[in-house]
C-alpha cells in the first residue's frame, strides 16, 4: 500500500533500475507513490527479472516506464528524456529522484606481467563514460528540459573502492573517484536552483555487480567479519537512506559523500 507523503506523485529517473540498489530503490520508492522511469541494460534472459520489478512497481499503483537501452548512448538518452518529458508534461510534479547506479565496467589490471590482460584505452574509457560521466549527461539532459521538481535530489553509488585498493578494480575505482568529483561539481552549480547532488557509499553488499568482482569472497568475509553492526549492507538500508534523504528537512545537505555501511569502514 502507498504511503502518503511528500514524495507522492513524483518521479524518479533510476540508471540501472533491473538489479542491486537500482531495483530496490525503484521498488520502495514507489510505495510512497513516485512514478518512475527505469533505464538498464539487459538481454533476453534477465528480461524476466525486469518485469518482476516493473510489475511490483505497478502494484503500488503508480507508472512504470522502463528503457532498455545503453545508458551512455546519446541519442538513446536524448530519446528518453524527451519521451519523459512528453508523458510529464507541464505537470509541478517532475523527477524528483535522479539515482545513478549503473554497474558496467572493466575489471582488468593496469600491468600484468602478460600485456595482452592489461586495461585497454578502450576498456578504460567505456568504464569512465558508464559509471561516472553518464551522470552528468543525464543530470544535463534533465536540467535542460526543465524536468526536475522542486528541490530535486540526484544521488550517484559509489564504493569504498574510489579509495581503497582491490586487485584488478583499478578502472572502476577510477570510476567511482570521478563519479565522486561529478557530484561535488554538480552539487555547487545546482545550488542556486535547489536541487541537491550526493553520492552514496554502500557498505558491502550482494549484488550482482560484487559477483563479478574477482576475489569478491574476500571482500565478503572481511565485511561480515569486520563491520561493526555484524552483518553486511542490504539494498533496502540504502533504499530507506535515499527515502530518509529526499524528505525536505534534508534540503540543506549536499555535495557530501555519505556511508551507508553500518559502521563498516570504521574498522
Amino acid at each position: 500500500m502507498k504511503i502518503d507523503n511528500w514524495l507522492e506523485g513524483h518521479w524518479a529517473l533510476i540508471l540501472g533500475a533491473s538489479s542491486g540498489f537500482g531495483a530496490e530503490v525503484s521498488i520502495k520508492l514507489s510505495e510512497y507513490g513516485v512514478n518512475i522511469v527505469g533505464v538498464h541494460l539487459d538481454r533476453k534472459g534477465t528480461m524476466k527479472n525486469v518485469e518482476e520489478i516493473v510489475s511490483k512497481v505497478e502494484s503500488n499503483g503508480v507508472k512504470a516506464n522502463f528503457f532498455n537501452i545503453n545508458a551512455a548512448d546519446e541519442e538513446k538518452r536524448n530519446n528518453v528524456l524527451d519521451e519523459v518529458k512528453e508523458t510529464i508534461g507541464n505537470n509541478e510534479k517532475k523527477i524528483k529522484i535522479l539515482l545513478h547506479s549503473l554497474a558496467f565496467g572493466s575489471l582488468k589490471p593496469y600491468l600484468d606481467e602478460e600485456d595482452d590482460k592489461n586495461v585497454t584505452q578502450k576498456n578504460m574509457e567505456m568504464t569512465m563514460d558508464v559509471m561516472a560521466n553518464s551522470i552528468v549527461y543525464w543530470t544535463q539532459g534533465v536540467n535542460s528540459r526543465s524536468l526536475f521538481s522542486k528541490n530535486g535530489r540526484i544521488y550517484g553509488m559509489t564504493s569504498a573502492g574510489s579509495r581503497k585498493i582491490w586487485p584488478t578494480y583499478g578502472p572502476v575505482s577510477a570510476a567511482k573517484s570521478a563519479l565522486e568529483s561529478h557530484i561535488r561539481q554538480m552539487a555547487v552549480e545546482l545550488a542556486p536552483k535547489g536541487v541537491t547532488a550526493n553520492s552514496i557509499c554502500a557498505g558491502v553488499t550482494l549484488t550482482p555487480a560484487l559477483d563479478k568482482i574477482p576475489g569478491n569472497k574476500e571482500i565478503v568475509d572481511a565485511a561480515a567479519k569486520n563491520n561493526p553492526s555484524n552483518r553486511l549492507t542490504l539494498t533496502k538500508d540504502v533504499s530507506g537512506s535515499i527515502i530518509a534523504l529526499s524528505h525536505p528537512g534534508a534540503d540543506w545537505i549536499t555535495g557530501n559523500v555519505i556511508c551507508v555501511d553500518g559502521g563498516e569502514e570504521l574498522t
